[in-house]
């Protein structure tokens, strides 16, 4: 074999010529037998070929794939099903890239979970009602000094009531502090059986915001968990159907949450460039049960009325998965 790749290394282009990786005599510029292409690069430059190719698949399927997932979804998902795959990005793949670029932006611009209670805001909010605390007490030293000077019953009882005042404020500020100290305390209460879970439990008391780091990390591992999550549920739409499989409905759903990924790329770039929540709230609730009408219509081919509906059952059945998957987290999250 060696002396096959040493005949052919000089004209790695040669009509006819043995391939380079699998030593199969060549039909024409790629190999019949493993695909691989006569001629081979030796540059920094097929470096960056090789990554765009093999993880990002920058070779022209990435421009037909997006704009049609993000157009005509129902076309690019029923296009696929049916069998035009080297087209188009298939749908697994291009769905971990896009959670990986969303979760990767996510830590690039501090986007992160953070209970107030335990953070820096609760630290300052508990610094500015300590500091009250010392006003009324000060407040309440001085009406004191001047209650011990006056002699006139109507000013005495004015000023006991003036400190009874302060100190119940005092009291209400400090019952405050000690319940932002202790708001998750009942948690290490709770005793399950399960070991694992009631330390888990005990350990978000002391420190939710690990629970909260184990929580957003698990989401980027475990984002993949979200297709069988919903597949029941687009299931329930066609049951019993025998015109389409759960293929077809995979590939569905893993196109939604591709397009649905990639809308939560940009509208949280848009948020950091300070549009109000109010308009990115009021896009999702619009793209999104549009793109999945779209695609619905598109894909399996069924009339407006029909779509309409089961656009709003899927959107409900969605919003039920993310609720199961948010569970499924929390649960990693405290027996991990």
């Amino acid at each position: 074999m060696t002396g096959i790749h040493n005949a052919t290394a000089a004209h790695p282009d040669e009509a006819g010529g043995l391939c380079l990786n699998c030593g199969t005599r060549r039909r024409g510029e790629f190999c019949h037998a493993c695909g691989q292409p006569a001629h081979v690069h030796r540059s920094l430059g097929a470096i960056w070929h090789d990554l765009a190719h093999g993880a990002f698949h920058f070779e022209g399927r990435i421009w037909r794939t997006l704009p049609l997932l993000i157009v005509r979804p129902g076309e690019l998902t029923r296009r696929y099903i049916h069998g035009e795959r080297a087209r188009f990005v298939s749908p697994l793949a291009l769905f971990l890239f896009i959670v990986f670029v969303l979760f990767s932006m996510l830590s690039v611009i501090g986007a992160h979970l953070e209970w107030s209670g335990n953070g820096p805001g609760g630290d300052a909010a508990r610094v500015k009602m300590e500091a009250r605390i010392a006003d009324e007490a000060q407040q309440v030293v001085t009406l004191s000094a001047q209650r011990a000077a006056a002699t006139a019953p109507a000013e005495v009882a004015r000023l006991d009531a003036a400190i009874a005042e302060h100190q119940r404020e005092m009291a209400a500020v400090r019952t405050a502090i000690e319940a932002s100290r202790g708001e998750l305390r009942w948690l290490g209460k709770i005793h399950t059986g399960w070991k694992r879970l009631d330390k888990g439990l005990t350990k978000a008391s002391e420190n939710p915001n690990l629970i909260l780091y184990k929580l957003q990390s698990n989401a980027y591992k475990f984002a993949w968990a979200l297709i069988p999550l919903s597949l029941p549920f687009l299931w329930l739409l066609f049951p019993f159907s025998r015109r389409f499989t759960a293929y077809d409905h995979a590939v569905f759903v893993t196109y939604s949450l591709c397009f649905n990924s990639l809308l939560l790329v940009a509208l949280s770039l848009a948020g950091k460039a300070g549009v109000a929540v109010e308009w990115l709230f009021l896009i999702a609730c619009v793209a999104v049960p549009i793109h999945m009408y779209k695609q619905l219509r598109g894909t399996y081919a069924i009339g407006r009325f029909g779509a309409a509906v089961r656009m709003i059952l899927l959107f409900v059945g969605a919003n039920v998965a993310i609720v199961f998957f948010a569970l499924l987290l929390v649960g990693l999250g405290l027996v991990g």
